[in-house]
């Protein structure tokens, strides 16, 4: 069966409306994110990006959406398309493209790379290339707030073939046997690798469907739509700090490319792609910023400062020096103990 862009369940708009200013704010990030995305696929092109990556183009609504209603303080664990999540947390570009890079001046000091990127300073507590491996230890840090009483959230990001993963389960019944305060957020992008997400899974939401076993109730939405995306998130965030437990949110969305740089993706439909094309964040939200009054003037101008900050990022990471070999030999123990803590 071909997936399009009308052919799954259509769920009901979430209640209330942002602000204009919360909605100005969601627009430029899924801008930044953008631009900055393809400004490293170009830099890809080059020769310049140091390993593969995996972009999320397409998916910056999710992003967007979800890091506007969290507190400074609160936690995210993301996969390995995580660029447009620390864009939308407030990590510097310079630093995050310089990393992607592999440079000295990169977040990690080019140690990490695209896939495997943190900056814990805004509670992004890791990407993970190890499908579903995030989800467990999210639960780890939604405990260590909840024994301290910090009131801090945590929101863990995954895909749709992470749902087919014991670990996704087993974080689930966890959760919500232990009322942590953790939000699990399912970028179902329809396909995992290379394969349909349908094809494979029983039922035809891989996690709204799957959450009545947990107890938790059934929350799917426009994954496209950043005022769905965070109102829907807001609700859960301030649930989750009330003490009042964990949440799933199935969040539909669609890549505009390949899994990783190195697909061409030529197993989707085309009439699939044009079809998700037209559903593009970007382009549909500042048509609804357009119909609230917003000129596009004044989208324009914030387009034209993010290009400012991208282009000044990019220099800056090129100019960075190789790592020394000396960092081979930082970040790393060999007892296994946590002695390298203190």
């Amino acid at each position: 069966m071909t997936i399009d862009a009308t052919d799954r369940p259509q769920p009901a708009p979430a209640a209330g409306e942002v602000s204009e200013r919360t909605a100005l704010a969601l627009y430029r990030t899924m801008s930044t994110a953008r631009k900055f995305e393809k400004r490293a696929y170009d830099l890809f092109l080059r020769n310049l990006v140091k390993g593969t990556t995996h972009l999320g183009i397409g998916q910056e609504a999710v992003a967007a959406g979800v890091a506007a209603a969290m507190r400074p303080d609160d936690y995210s664990f993301i996969t390995y398309r995580g660029h447009n999540h620390l864009v939308a947390r407030g990590t510097p570009l310079a630093p995050l493209m310089a990393e992607l890079l592999g440079r000295d001046n990169g977040l990690m000091h080019g140690k990490g790379g695209s896939m495997h990127l943190i900056d814990a300073e805004r509670g992004i507590l890791g990407s993970y290339a190890i499908i579903g491996a995030q989800l467990v230890i999210a639960n780890g840090a939604a405990w260590s707030a909840q024994y301290r009483g910090s009131g801090q959230v945590t929101v863990c990001f995954f895909g749709d073939g992470a749902t087919n993963i014991g670990a996704f389960h087993e974080a689930l019944n966890l959760a919500v046997v232990w009322n942590l305060p953790v939000v699990f957020v399912c970028e179902n992008n329809l396909y995992m690798e290379y394969t349909r997400i349908d094809a494979v899974t029983a039922v035809p939401n891989p996690a709204a469907d799957r959450a009545a076993a947990y107890g938790l109730p059934s929350v799917l939405i426009d994954g496209n739509d950043p005022d769905a995306v965070h109102l829907t998130a807001a609700e859960a965030i301030a649930k989750a700090r009330a003490g009042g437990g964990p949440s799933l949110i199935e969040a539909v969305t669609y890549r505009h490319g390949g899994h990783s740089r190195a697909d061409p993706a030529k197993y989707r439909d085309p009439e699939e792609v044009r079809a998700w094309l037209a559903k593009d964040p970007m382009i549909t939200y500042r048509a609804r910023l357009n119909e609230r009054g917003v000129g596009d003037e004044v989208l324009d101008a914030i387009d034209a400062e993010i290009v400012a900050e991208v282009d000044a990022a990019t220099e800056e990471a090129i100019a960075g020096t190789w790592p020394d070999h000396s960092r081979l030999y930082t970040n790393v123990w060999s007892d296994g103990g946590h002695a390298w803590r203190n």
